[in-house]
Formats: structure tokens, C-alpha cells, sequence
């Protein structure tokens, strides 16, 4: 393949990858906000949701580079 295709090709990985992490996100701060847990319960809950899914994307996006 041609150098500049790969390069779409990865550029449109990367985007992909972010929108799926993003959706994925949204719904797991959603489902953590309907438990009955007060906000303190849930705030370690949603840092490490939160850290976890963009500290993954971050990885991928490093290796695809």
C-alpha cells in the first residue's frame, strides 16, 4: 500500500477508536449515575471508569503512531 493510504487509513482508525471510547464512556458514567449510591459512592467509580477507557485509548492511539 501507498504510503499516504495508510496513513488515512490510521488517521480514520484513530477516529473510530475515539468515538467508540467516548460512547463507551457515556454509557458507563450513565450506568454508574442510576445506582442509588450517593455521589461520593460513586465519584471512584467514574475516575477510574474514566481513566481507565482514555488511558486504553491513549495506548492504542501511541502504538498506531
Amino acid at each position: 500500500m501507498e504510503k499516504e493510504t495508510i496513513f488515512t487509513l490510521i488517521t480514520w482508525t484513530k477516529r473510530l477508536l475515539g468515538l467508540i471510547a467516548v460512547l463507551l464512556w457515556i454509557y458507563v458514567i450513565f450506568t454508574i449515575s442510576q445506582s442509588p449510591a450517593s455521589f461520593m459512592g460513586q465519584a471512584p467509580y467514574c475516575m477510574a471508569s474514566t481513566m481507565l477507557i482514555f488511558g486504553i485509548l491513549t495506548a492504542v492511539h501511541k502504538g498506531l503512531d
